[in-house]
């Protein structure tokens, strides 16, 4: 991804021909991490919980569960496990019966969770685009 222009960035015109070599060499590792970031990220289950997160704070598995429909509890249990390890948020285990566990971004899931908030702002701008081309796809394509 760093070797496209702003242009090919901002427009999506992914041509060979808007591609310009690297000012310098990407640092492997920053590229291994933002591909598997972008991966991840673009699952749905670590947006809705991002965004769910950065709208209470602070929640309960149980409630967290109730917040992100559709979710199985153990799609739910790999997302929040997968986040932890990234660091973008943390688990608190109360020592209650019954267990209570609560999650919470940490500044590192909120500056990503930011840094992602631009997806939204484009959808909401070009909604209409979106669905007009879709339309008109659809209707070549019958």
């Amino acid at each position: 991804m760093s070797s496209f222009s702003i242009d090919a960035k901002t427009t999506g015109d992914a041509e060979p021909s808007t591609r310009q070599a690297a000012p310098e060499a990407a640092d492997p590792k920053i590229e291994a991490l933002v591909n598997e970031l972008i991966g991840r990220v673009a699952d749905k289950w670590t947006m809705i919980v991002l965004e769910v997160l950065h709208d209470y704070e602070e929640l309960r598995f149980t409630q967290l569960a109730r917040k992100v429909e559709g979710i199985s509890q153990k799609m739910l249990t790999q997302t929040l496990r997968q986040m932890e390890r990234d660091g973008m948020l943390t688990r608190t285990v109360h020592a209650t019966v019954p267990p209570r566990v609560d999650y919470r971004l940490t500044q590192l899931g909120k500056s990503l969770g930011a840094a992602f908030c631009g997806v939204w702002l484009w959808a909401e701008q070009n909604l209409d685009q979106v669905e007009a081309a879709r339309e008109a796809f659809d209707r070549r394509s019958a």
